[in-house]
């Protein structure tokens, strides 16, 4: 007896209805591996996976992050893959809407995204080491143990006083995972690059290494931040070096007592003992008492042509400076920035 056209349908939607029921987890594990299983709560954007990072720590920290919506299928895809046989440390950004195969393959391939480290000043090799800790994985103990590296630092002609004359301000890129020594090689490779033949002519003319020029510069750095002032600053200290003055530096003076908040250097502070203070020891301190900016390592390459020897903050604070060749001048114009300092209460 031949079937309904009724009965036909009734079965065709019984059926369907079966094979939709059957495909539902299949559609489910795709969507999940091609589309979409990073969770809404997850805000962040990037996951930190450290060094020695086993793949148990790596789920224990895309659940306690809340990254995934569904952890199961990223783990049956990962283990597929064999992720769980090597993890990759390094930071990694993850986008909202991927699924765990983009997710898996990035993590497999290491397929990491650089840190950008804009470095700036620093005054001491605690700032740089703390600098470093909020932004790589870097251990910050080899760091410290290899800017006293003699054999190390004697690569590039310095030692632990001019080891911080490797930092030239500039923006680097790293991996987050990188380690003390591919940290500090980076630097030194720019370093390198930056003092040229012709940059290395420059400062000899002026009997000079490029790190004592860093040292300078360091100097000149701190005492003002006009650019086009450096250069007449610049020219005071080496018209000091050259006739054997003592640099007479206050900012040596706030390096040597660690005390960046001094506003005025007394007789009191001149007296510590230190071989950063320039009031106490000819010649230039043993290394840089910061990191100076290129303009301030020209100003010392390319110094104001100058016969002064003296220069004081005007009294107007306008950061600008009086220079004067004779110390009668010099005391002249101290006296008005003193009598400033005095009519702001400032000690």
């Amino acid at each position: 007896m031949p079937r309904t056209p009724g009965k036909q349908r009734k079965r065709s939607k019984v059926f369907l209805i079966v094979i939709l029921i059957l495909l539902a987890p299949v559609g489910w594990l795709a969507y999940r591996t091609f589309l979409n299983n990073v969770s809404g709560g997850f805000r962040e954007g990037y996951v930190y996976i450290r060094t020695g990072s086993s793949f148990d720590d790596l789920l224990r920290q895309l659940e306690e992050q809340h990254v995934l919506n569904n952890m199961t299928s990223f783990r049956l895809l990962a283990q597929q893959v064999g992720l769980d046989k090597k993890v990759r440390p390094g930071k990694y950004r993850i986008g909202s809407y991927e699924g765990n195969y983009a997710i898996v393959r990035k993590l497999r391939n290491g397929q990491q995204e650089p840190v950008k480290l804009v470095i700036n000043k620093f005054r001491t090799r605690d700032d740089l080491i703390a600098f470093v800790s909020q932004r790589l994985e870097t251990d910050t103990a080899a760091l410290r143990q290899l800017l006293l590296d003699r054999d190390f630092l004697q690569q590039y002609g310095l030692n632990e006083y001019t080891a911080m004359s490797l930092v030239l301000p500039d923006t680097y890129e790293y991996w987050w995972n990188t380690d003390a020594e591919g940290l500090l090689k980076k630097l030194a490779a720019y370093y390198e690059k930056y003092w040229t033949d012709e940059r290395k002519a420059r400062a000899a003319a002026l009997q000079l290494q490029p790190a004592e020029v860093v040292t300078l510069a360091s100097i000149v750095e701190e005492e003002t931040n006009k650019p086009d002032e450096k250069p007449a600053v610049a020219s005071v200290y080496l018209n000091r070096l050259r006739k054997g003055m003592p640099l007479q530096a206050d900012p040596t003076v706030k390096f040597a007592w660690n005390d960046f908040t001094i506003k005025r250097i007394l007789n009191e502070h001149t007296q510590i003992s230190s071989p950063y203070n320039t009031y106490r020891h000819t010649g230039l301190p043993p290394g840089p008492i910061c990191t100076p900016s290129k303009r301030s390592i020209e100003a010392v390459l390319d110094p104001a042509k100058t016969g002064y020897l003296y220069f004081c903050a005007r009294e107007d604070f306008s950061g600008y400076h009086v220079f004067a060749e004779t110390y009668s001048q010099h005391l002249v114009n101290a006296r008005r920035y003193h009598e400033a300092l005095n009519a702001r209460n400032i000690r």
